[in-house]
């Protein structure tokens, strides 16, 4: 009747067939596999680094220390908090006459 390599000619052929008309289909599933995993394995990676991070970053999430002392404002020394002084209002600047030569000494 048949011998083994007919058999495996056949049963290729059949494959072939089969393939041909479900091939896309498996491929497009096969991917959509992939995608998912890979979207699984990241979602379980970010997780874990988040879990880390909130074990080693607890304390540095806390909000900033307010200290209270003193406020100090350049030129004018120290006042208590709450009693700070404004700026002292810049000199007015003069127009140079015209005649008046100018310090660079550039001609």
């Amino acid at each position: 009747m048949f011998g083994l390599s007919e058999l495996v000619v056949v049963l290729i052929v059949v494959i072939a067939v089969l393939l041909a008309k479900k091939g896309p289909e498996l491929a497009r599933s096969a991917g959509k596999s992939a995608r998912i995993l890979k979207a699984e394995a990241r979602a379980m990676k970010e997780e874990k680094e988040r879990e880390k991070a909130k074990e080693n970053g607890a304390a540095a999430d806390t909000a900033p220390r307010v200290i209270q002392g003193e406020t100090v404002v350049p030129g004018f020394g120290t006042t208590a908090p709450g009693t700070e002084r404004p700026f002292a209002a810049a000199p007015e600047r003069t127009e140079r006459a015209a005649d008046t030569p100018s310090q660079d000494n550039r001609p």
